[in-house]
Formats: structure tokens, sequence, C-alpha cells
């Protein structure tokens, strides 16, 4: 995984990153944040391709929900 401080973009101004890959039957999740009490911690999830679908679809809903809370539609005139 690289440094998400020198990514472009997104990750790189949060500073966390989140790559995922191919592993066996299912997918590699790796989850890093730089500062969790003072250490950069990386969290690996090893899911099966029903769990990494899952997860996806779970991921994507909490993204939409947080998108609508911070961009609401304009009142209907």
């Amino acid at each position: 995984m690289s440094d998400p401080e020198q990514e472009p973009g997104p990750a790189g101004e949060r500073g966390w990153s989140l790559s995922a890959a191919a592993a066996g039957d299912g997918v590699r999740l790796e989850l890093g944040l730089p500062d969790l009490d003072g250490k950069p911690v990386t969290a690996i999830l090893s899911l099966s391709r029903a769990e990494a679908r899952a997860f996806a679809r779970t991921l994507l809903a909490a993204s939409g929900d947080a998108a609508e809370r911070s961009f609401p539609r304009p009142a209907k005139r």
C-alpha cells in the first residue's frame, strides 16, 4: 500500500487509504488510517465474494445516505 499523504485526490487529502485485491476465492481489503490514538493503523479484511458484495452494497448505501444528508434537495416552490 502506498503512502496516502503522497496520493492526490480525496484519500490523500483525508490521509486514509482503501485498497482491494483478489485473494483466492475472495477479496482482501486494506483500510489505512494515519492516526488512531497517535499511531498509524491498517485494518485488513479477508472476505468471500458474497461478503465483499454485501460490504460494497452497505458502503454504497452509507455513502448515499451521507450525501443526501450533506446535500439536501432544494425546497419545491
